[in-house]
């Protein structure tokens, strides 16, 4: 298991470019099973997340070539599913690779699409609550799938996938490219209502369309998708990771720093700037660059009655969940009070025990919420050793860490590892002191 050693206090400077959105690569990467003809995918992320998936799709029979080496711009890859290994799914390998990555869950669409049966094992990934499928395995029901569930092991099976309404009963990311990813071959037309409309989802049908697939309503929270026959090949690119953006964001206010985010893709960021800017942190907008300048302090506002200003999470285009932690970190030495709401996983919010050890006043009220009362730099959290419990967590700390005075080591950054790429060199390029030791 590998940590981080950093020496914090210092102020980072300089400019970073966001790798390619985690959180699309793993659905439109799963996509490829629905062509056989080559698919190029642009500015994939080098992170552990990724890469086993990769390896997972190898595993089932999928031609992969790195035609870029990961440079600021990313990787590229040629995906070709010619054939795909159908016997793959039932051997040891797949049930262990695949129960070890959350992502996994994205291929039960393209399979059940592809050769009309699936295998999905319950998928690992970060433990910040409960995480349930049913939108997953429902949405397939609906297109005429039979599921049986066998312990940790779901088999999915559709001789002919017919096209349904449907109104979803939580607006999921995944469940809804999974939905959509199976209803473009199925026979007919599909309608999803309250269908989730964040820019993974976007983004993965403007790819779909571009294969050849009919989809009405990309960006909307109804989607209408006509079957088609067969997908060809395409090209596509991966967004600026706006979870990255976030968290330099985070980095700069808590280190007063002064940070460009090249390339953040604005238009795709929705509240992010936003809701940093309500915690009193300055963000300039340069074309698609992102600049926090140094400042000696920043203010929380407060709601125009006078009340505490809370941050909370919603489905898009609300504040994305997974910058939850990120905000709270940032409160920390913010001027002024704020409640933190994250309301869709009851285990997210564990993590602060490790922030108030380092210094920080954080009133915990239950697994949801949280309230935060800034230092204002009347006080510097020290450095202590801790680990990292999950992705976002893990940065949060790591940001802590890196305005704290003193030595901190993280632990278990494998978990960090899983969606940022490359972090502790492209710190150092900001004048971080992070060593990683493994």
């Amino acid at each position: 298991m590998a940590s981080f050693e950093i020496n914090g206090g210092l102020r980072l400077r300089g400019s970073i470019t966001p790798q390619g959105a985690k959180n699309e690569a793993l659905q439109v990467i799963c996509a490829v099973l629905l062509t056989t003809d080559t698919v190029t995918i642009s500015n994939v992320p080098d992170i552990r997340d990724v890469n086993k998936l990769i390896e997972l799709l190898q595993l089932l029979g999928v031609s992969v070539r790195q035609t870029a080496e990961s440079t600021p711009d990313g990787r590229t890859f040629e995906f070709c599913a010619s054939s795909v290994n159908e016997s793959a799914l039932e051997s040891p390998e797949y049930a262990q690779q695949s129960a070890a990555l959350r992502g996994s869950i994205m291929l039960l669409g393209p399979l059940l699409a592809r050769l009309g049966h699936a295998v999905v094992h319950q998928p690992g990934g970060d433990k910040i609550g409960r995480r349930r499928l049913d939108t997953h395995f429902t949405g397939m029901e609906r297109l005429g799938a039979e599921v049986v569930s066998k312990r940790n092991r779901y088999i999915v099976s559709a001789p002919k996938l017919t096209g349904s309404y449907m109104l979803l009963d939580e607006a999921s990311v995944t469940g809804t490219a999974n939905i959509v990813m199976a209803a473009v071959m199925a026979e007919g037309r599909t309608v999803i209502m309250n269908a989730a409309c964040e820019p993974y989802v976007y983004q993965l049908c403007n790819m779909l369309n571009s294969m050849g697939a009919r989809i009405d309503g990309v960006g909307s929270n109804r989607l209408t998708i006509d079957g088609v026959r067969s997908l060809h090949g395409c090209s596509h690119r991966l967004l600026a990771d706006m979870i990255e953006v976030g968290s330099f964001i985070g980095m700069a206010a808590m280190t007063r720093g002064d940070i460009t985010i090249k390339n953040a893709q604005v238009e795709h960021l929705g509240l992010i700037p936003q809701v940093f800017r309500r915690l009193g942190i300055e963000i300039w907008q340069k074309g698609e660059d992102l600049y926090v300048p140094a400042r000696e302090s920043y203010e929380i506002e407060r709601f125009m009655d006078g009340s505490i200003m809370t941050v909370a999470d919603a489905p898009w285009p609300g504040f994305t969940p997974d910058l939850i932690s990120i905000a709270l970190v940032v409160a920390i030495q913010a001027k002024g009070s704020v409640l933190i709401h994250q309301k869709m996983f009851e285990s997210r919010l564990f993590f602060v025990d490790r922030l108030i050890d380092m210094g920080a006043q954080i009133i915990l009220c239950d697994p949801h919420r949280a309230t935060v009362i800034g230092l204002d730099w009347e006080h510097r959290l020290r450095g202590i050793n801790m680990s990292s419990p999950d992705i976002r967590a893990g940065v949060a700390l790591l940001i802590a860490a890196l305005s704290a005075d003193g030595k901190s080591r993280i632990d278990n950054i494998e978990q960090i590892d899983r969606g940022y790429q490359h972090i502790d060199e492209r710190l150092r390029n900001l004048g971080a002191d992070i060593v990683r030791i493994p």
